[in-house]
């Protein structure tokens, strides 16, 4: 398919990005061919007059977890026993690749064209991922890491990350995820929340320096990076001493770590998303307990001062929001570009350039997608207003593609309880 997209005011997801006028938007196939004043074109081109709305290069969400909707809970759910009851038949696990595969599809049309995760079911994230490579499905760009490591009562073990005793099974896990042809590995070196059961815990070291080295550098030996889950300070040292790549989520940094950090060229995750309704929501509301509030917050300030310091520091810095967690939808992502700018302080434009541009530079695909620009894939999205204004204007997507393909006004269900919950903190 061709299109020309005219009359858009366009957002190139540059760092120092203008609203441009008078440039049509040419695309073939999967590819943006021109940028340029309108022309008259042969009959193959269909013609999209934007009417004046905003165009910019579709969301990019590094931190993503496909097995979770995000639907607050009254209590903690045992996630390892729920994931091996829907594992446990070909139907349950048909019917979960389905409901996998549908989260995958909502991130799309909320506006996110590429999708990171860090931690999954199986090899489903990279199932999926190949079955819209070979347009069998429609769905986001996928970056996938499929299954977590972890250790025994470590995070997230035996739901999103299997747990591994020693080094050998480790890098047994390693080679595994190169079987399924994984893009990246993740490590769950520390706990979190959820996992303390003691006040000023979230973030135990549990997994040992020397699973962390071994992990990484097979990884490494094998062309892959390597993110890892944490949530402490201590976490930060051991993951960056030992040859992690990313840092996800994060906690306040000493010089130390700064340091390790450039040594190392790693970059940070930030994720206020999840940590949010922990830290600030009433625990009527929330329903979390005394340890969890106490602990939500120690990590939700862990975040956003790792945040600051990277950013002064020059380290670089990308977003997720960690979807799946309670109260994180698969279909909220800009509010975590909201609050990048609310909470860490930078521009609408500095939130925006961050999603795009940057983050595919550190998923490994900045000559692919991120920007409009000639040569990238038509990865872009249209929306009414514009974000350098109020990033809100993120909320309402009226137009997608992937590469290359439209989807004109695009359907996502929300959950109003949840959103009028969390707009009380915009």
């Amino acid at each position: 398919m061709k299109y020309a997209l005219i009359n858009g005011k366009i957002l190139n997801g540059h760092q120092d990005m203008e609203v441009e006028t008078g440039k049509a938007i040419f695309i073939e196939n999967e590819k943006i061919v021109a940028i340029e004043p309108y022309r008259n074109l042969d009959k193959s081109y269909q013609i999209i007059d934007l009417q004046g709305k905003y165009i910019l290069p579709g969301l990019i969400n590094m931190h993503v977890h496909l097995a979770g909707n995000g639907k607050p809970q009254k209590k903690q759910k045992d996630n390892e026993k729920t994931v091996k009851m829907l594992m446990s038949n070909p139907l349950s696990r048909k019917i979960t690749y389905k409901v996998v595969s549908n989260f995958a599809k909502i991130e799309l049309m909320s506006g996110v064209t590429t999708i990171r995760t860090v931690g999954g079911i199986a090899h489903y994230d990279s199932k999926f991922r190949d079955e819209i490579l070979k347009r069998k499905v429609i769905g986001p760009r996928i970056v996938a890491s499929n299954e977590g490591i972890s250790v025994p009562h470590g995070h997230m073990a035996g739901s999103v990350a299997i747990a591994a005793h020693n080094n050998e099974e480790a890098l047994a896990l390693v080679d595994k995820a190169k079987s399924q042809n994984v893009d990246l590995i993740k490590l769950m070196i520390t706990g979190g929340v959820l996992d303390a059961k003691e006040k000023g815990v979230p973030g135990e070291l549990k997994m040992p320096p020397e699973m962390v080295k071994a992990v990484c550098d097979r990884a490494h030996q094998l062309g892959y990076k390597v993110a890892a889950h944490v949530e402490s300070s201590e976490g930060v040292r051991v993951a960056l001493e030992n040859g992690v790549d990313s840092i996800e989520h994060g906690a306040k940094l000493d010089d130390e770590m700064i340091a390790l950090f450039k040594e190392k060229k790693a970059f940070l995750c930030t994720t206020i998303s999840p940590a949010l309704p922990f830290a600030l929501f009433d625990p009527s509301i929330s329903n979390v307990s005394e340890i969890e509030k106490y602990n939500g917050e120690l990590v939700f300030n862990g975040i956003i001062d790792c945040a600051k310091q990277a950013l002064e520091n020059d380290i670089p810095v990308v977003l997720g929001n960690d979807v799946g967690c309670p109260w994180v939808s698969q279909y909220d992502f800009w509010r975590e570009l909201y609050y990048f700018h609310k909470y860490i302080g930078v521009s609408n434009r500095f939130a925006l350039y961050t999603a795009t541009s940057l983050a595919s530079k550190y998923a490994g695909l900045e000559n692919i997608t991120g920007s409009i620009d000639v040569g990238k894939d038509a990865d872009m999205i249209v929306v009414s207003e514009n974000p350098l204004d109020d990033l809100k204007a993120l909320r309402y997507v009226e137009k997608v593609f992937t590469r290359g393909k439209l989807i004109d006004h695009p359907k996502v269900k929300i959950n109003k309880t949840v959103e009028t919950e969390l707009d009380k903190y915009l």
